[in-house]
C-alpha cells in the first residue's frame, strides 16, 4: 500500500514538472511570436551595407597642339559582386564569361603568370616577382622549385574545393583561364566592399548579351567606363608608358592615398611620371543588400573627379617623321651590316630644351603591351624593342665628343684658335703600347679645320694637353655623363675618367685620356644627352632642363593648372664658364663640318644653314654612327642627335636629322 502511494506521488511530481516545463516553453514561444516577433522580423530583413569606389576618367596625354597620344574612350566594364554570388557559382560563371569573350574576340583581365602553350603549362617570361610570390609561403606554399604543373594543381585545390564542380570538367586551357580569374580576385582583394573587375573593356554588343542572360549570371554586372586608347600605339610607347595593376608592395605603400587593389597605376614613362596628375579622384557609393543578397539601394556619397590633361612638348607631326625616318634608315643600315638592328634620335627646342621629338627603334604596340603573350614575344625578340634607345640607353659617341674637347681646351688655354697640330695619320706619343690612327693625312690643322675633318691626331694631342680632369669638368657642364632632368627614366651614361674607371675596378692611364678625347675609351652617352649637349653649344653654353611636359590643364582643357614654360637652368652654376670667342670658334668649326667637312655631301647646299658634327665609334668590331646638329646656324631653334649602334658607313644618321629639319622648317 505504501509502495503504491509512493509510486503515485512520483508520477504526480513528474507530471507536474513536465507541465511546468511545457508551460515555460509555451510562454516563451508566445513571447517570441507576439512580443518579439516584429523586432526579430525587422532584424532578419535588415540590410547590410558596403561602400564601393566609383571609377573616374584618367587624365589624357596630348601633344603640344592638343593631338591625342593617350586618350580615353567610352567602354563597358564587367564586374563580379561578391554579395550576390555563392561560392558554388563563381567558377561556373567565370567559365561561361571567358568562353563568351573569347568567342567574341574580346579580352578579360588575365593576370596569372602561368601560360598554357604547346600542350603544357609554362611560367610567363619576365614575371619573376609574381611567380616567386605565387609559390611563396604567403600564397601556395609549394616551394620555389615547384614547376608550373605543381602550381596549377595547388591553385585547383585552393579554388575548386567546396565549389560544387570539379577541375577535371575543364580542358587544361579552360582550367588555367578560370584559375587566372580566381587568382586575380585574391590579388585584388575581392570582397563585399571590393568588386572584381573581370574585364575593363568590352563592347556594347557583349554587354547586351550579358544583360539578356543575367538570370544565369548572378553577381555579374556591367557599367559604362573609360579605357585608355592610343591613336598611334607604335609611335612613342617608350615615352608614354603604360598602365598596370598595383603590386602588393605598391598597394601597401599607396593605400593611404586612396588606392585600392583594383586600381591601375602608371608603370613607366609619362603615365608613371605624371601619375598623381593623371590619376584623378575616385568617387564612392553606399550599397545596401537585404538578407537575400539583393541590392536594395545605391547612394553616391562622393562624386568622382577626372584626372588632369598633360600637354607634352612633342609635336606629333615631327615625331612621326622622326620615327619613320629612324625605322627606314636602320633597316637600310641593317642591309649593309646585320649588326645594326636599332637606334635612337632626340630633337630639342634650343630656346627651352623641350623635347620636340624622340624616337626609339625598334618599337612596339602599346595597345598590346599588357597582353601576356604579346609581352612574352617582346622579351624573346633579340632586337629588344622594349628598350628605350633614346633616353634609357648609352652608346660610345665617337667624334661628336670633339666639340666638347675643343671648348674645354680653348677655355683652359691648352690650345688657341690658331694653334696648329700636324697630322701624319698616326698618333704615337704612347708607342709601342698605344698607336692611334686618323682617317686621313691632314697635315697642319687648327681647331676649326680639325673639327671639320674630324682629325683624330689633333684631338688626341689636344686631349693630352688638356688632361682628363678639365675634360670631364666641361663635359658635365655641357650635359655629358649627367642626367638631362627629363621626367621619364633615363640613363646617366658614363663619362670616361679615373672616377668611372676606378668604380669599375680598373686603373686609368694617360693613354686612356687621348682615347677619351676622341669619344672612345669608357665614354657612353644617350641620344638625349647628346641632344642636350649640342643644344647647350647652340645656346652659347647655357644648359637648361630637358623636359617632355609643357603644361597641365584640367580634364576639359579649359583651365591651365601648371606650366613648365620658362624652365629654369639645370643648376645655379655660373654659365659664363665659356667665353663668347671660344664658343664662336667651335661653332664655326661645326659649321665647316657641313660646308667643307665630313657632312658636306648631304648638307653643303641645304636650304637652312646648319652646324653639325659627325661621329664613328669603334665598338666590338663594328662602328656606332653618331650625328649631332643644330639649325639655323645664326639663330638656333632646333638641336638634333642621332645614334645608330653598329650603324655602318654612309649617311644613315644624317638622313634622319635632315628629315627632321625638313619637317620642322616646313611646319
Amino acid at each position: 500500500m505504501r509502495l503504491w502511494k509512493k509510486q503515485l506521488s512520483r508520477k504526480k511530481v513528474c507530471m507536474g514538472l513536465l507541465i511546468l516545463v511545457c508551460g515555460i516553453f509555451a510562454v516563451r514561444l508566445i513571447e517570441w511570436q507576439f512580443v518579439d516577433g516584429q523586432e526579430l522580423s525587422a532584424l532578419a530583413e535588415q540590410s547590410v551595407s558596403t561602400t564601393q569606389t566609383i571609377p573616374t576618367a584618367r587624365g589624357e596625354i596630348v601633344d603640344i597642339n592638343g593631338v591625342g597620344l593617350a586618350t580615353n574612350k567610352i567602354s563597358y566594364e564587367i564586374r563580379f559582386n561578391l554579395g550576390e554570388m555563392s561560392a558554388a557559382s563563381i567558377n561556373k560563371i567565370t567559365g561561361k564569361l571567358i568562353s563568351l569573350l573569347k568567342m567574341r574576340g574580346e579580352s578579360w583581365n588575365d593576370t596569372l603568370p602561368i601560360l598554357y602553350q604547346n600542350g603544357e603549362y609554362e611560367f610567363q617570361a619576365g614575371a619573376e616577382d609574381a611567380i616567386t610570390y605565387l609559390k611563396s609561403d604567403q600564397f601556395l606554399k609549394v616551394g620555389q622549385d615547384a614547376d608550373p604543373q605543381t602550381c596549377i594543381d595547388a591553385l585547383s585545390k585552393r579554388y575548386f574545393a567546396g565549389s560544387g564542380n570539379d577541375a577535371s570538367e575543364y580542358t587544361p586551357e579552360q582550367l588555367r583561364d578560370i584559375l587566372s580569374v580566381r587568382y586575380g580576385m585574391t590579388m585584388s582583394g575581392f570582397s563585399l566592399g571590393v568588386p572584381y573587375i573581370f574585364s575593363s573593356k568590352v563592347s556594347q554588343e557583349t554587354v547586351a548579351i550579358i544583360n539578356e542572360n543575367s538570370d544565369d549570371l548572378p553577381g555579374v554586372s556591367t557599367q559604362i567606363t573609360s579605357v585608355r586608347q592610343y591613336p598611334e600605339p607604335t609611335l612613342m610607347p617608350h615615352i608614354l608608358g603604360n598602365l598596370g595593376a598595383l603590386s602588393e608592395k605598391q598597394y601597401e605603400s599607396l593605400k593611404s592615398e586612396g588606392y585600392t587593389l583594383n586600381d591601375t597605376i602608371g608603370k613607366f614613362g609619362i603615365e608613371a611620371a605624371m601619375e598623381s596628375t593623371l590619376r584623378g579622384s575616385a568617387g564612392e557609393k553606399k550599397i545596401e543588400y537585404n538578407s537575400n543578397g539583393e541590392v536594395q539601394q545605391e547612394t553616391v556619397t562622393k562624386e568622382p573627379q577626372a584626372g588632369n590633361t598633360v600637354f607634352l612638348t612633342i609635336d606629333s607631326k615631327v615625331q612621326k617623321i622622326a620615327a619613320d625616318s629612324l625605322a627606314k634608315n636602320v633597316q637600310a643600315a641593317h642591309a649593309t651590316t646585320k649588326d645594326c638592328v636599332g637606334g635612337g634620335v632626340v630633337a630639342l627646342r634650343v630656346s627651352d630644351f623641350s623635347v620636340l621629338a624622340a624616337a626609339s627603334y625598334p618599337t612596339y604596340d602599346l595597345s598590346q603591351y599588357s597582353n601576356a603573350s604579346y609581352f612574352n614575344s617582346l622579351l624573346k625578340d633579340s632586337s629588344n624593342p622594349q628598350v628605350d634607345r633614346a633616353f634609357g640607353s648609352a652608346f660610345t659617341p665617337g667624334s661628336v665628343f670633339k666639340p666638347c674637347v675643343a671648348l674645354a681646351a680653348l677655355q683652359e688655354g691648352a690650345i688657341t684658335d690658331t694653334t696648329k697640330i700636324v697630322c701624319n695619320h698616326v698618333y704615337d706619343r704612347f708607342k709601342p703600347s698605344l698607336i692611334l690612327t686618323c682617317m686621313g693625312w691632314h697635315g697642319p690643322m687648327d681647331v676649326r679645320s680639325a673639327l671639320a675633318q674630324s682629325c683624330n691626331v689633333f684631338f688626341c694631342e689636344t686631349g693630352y694637353r688638356l688632361g682628363i680632369t678639365s675634360m670631364d669638368l666641361y663635359a658635365k657642364k655641357l650635359g655629358l655623363g649627367v642626367k638631362t632632368g627629363v621626367e621619364i627614366d633615363e640613363t646617366e651614361g658614363t663619362l670616361a675618367g679615373p672616377e668611372s674607371r676606378t668604380a669599375a675596378g680598373g686603373t686609368w692611364y694617360d693613354g686612356d685620356t687621348v682615347q677619351a678625347a676622341i669619344g672612345q675609351s669608357d665614354n657612353q652617352f644617350s641620344p638625349a644627352q647628346l641632344a642636350d649637349y649640342v643644344a647647350t653649344i647652340a645656346n652659347n653654353g647655357t644648359r637648361k632642363k630637358v623636359h617632355l611636359v609643357d603644361h597641365v590643364t584640367d580634364y576639359s582643357r579649359q583651365n591651365t593648372i601648371s606650366s613648365t614654360q620658362g624652365e629654369t637652368l639645370v643648376d645655379n652654376s655660373d654659365y659664363s664658364y665659356l667665353s663668347a670667342e671660344n664658343l664662336k670658334t667651335v661653332q664655326e668649326g661645326m659649321r665647316e663640318v657641313v660646308t667643307s667637312g665630313t657632312a658636306r655631301t648631304l648638307f653643303s647646299n641645304y636650304k637652312i644653314a646648319i652646324a653639325a658634327k659627325t661621329g664613328t665609334a669603334e665598338t666590338n668590331g663594328s662602328d656606332n654612327v653618331t650625328f649631332i646638329a643644330y639649325a639655323p646656324y645664326d639663330n638656333p631653334q632646333i638641336a638634333v642627335a642621332v645614334v645608330l649602334p653598329h650603324g655602318a658607313a654612309g649617311t644613315y644618321a644624317q638622313n634622319i636629322a635632315k628629315d627632321i629639319f625638313d619637317a620642322y622648317f616646313q611646319s
